[in-house]
């Protein structure tokens, strides 16, 4: 399939995104990404790898929406886990207190 990347056309095929991202550890995830396989990689990460440019030269949409129409699946930045109350239970207390053990609190 015919993709513009950094307004250069690449003849991307699902099976060569998959080998060319074949021994590729993924790196730290932090905004849009995209499902290879059984890896989740960075958008910018794939992208350079396949069109072997600079990430500063193309934009995570164009390898958003090239990886889209070839069947991988794309996803949005991850959400922010909001940080937990002041005297809420973490999730050691509050599973020791199911099972009836002393919990930290006890200690």
């Amino acid at each position: 399939m015919r993709c513009v990347i950094a307004r250069y056309p690449f003849e991307l095929t699902r099976d060569g995104v998959l080998a060319s991202m074949a021994g590729v550890k993924p790196e730290l995830v932090t905004g849009d990404s995209v499902t290879i396989g059984r890896r989740r990689y960075p958008v910018k990460q794939v992208g350079e790898v396949i069109t072997r440019q600079d990430r500063r030269d193309f934009t995570g949409d164009e390898v958003t929406r090239s990886m889209a129409r070839l069947g991988f699946t794309c996803h949005g930045r991850p959400e922010a886990v909001p940080p937990s109350a002041p005297g809420a239970r973490t999730p050691l207390q509050a599973a020791s207190e199911l099972l009836g053990s002393p919990g930290p609190q006890d200690a």
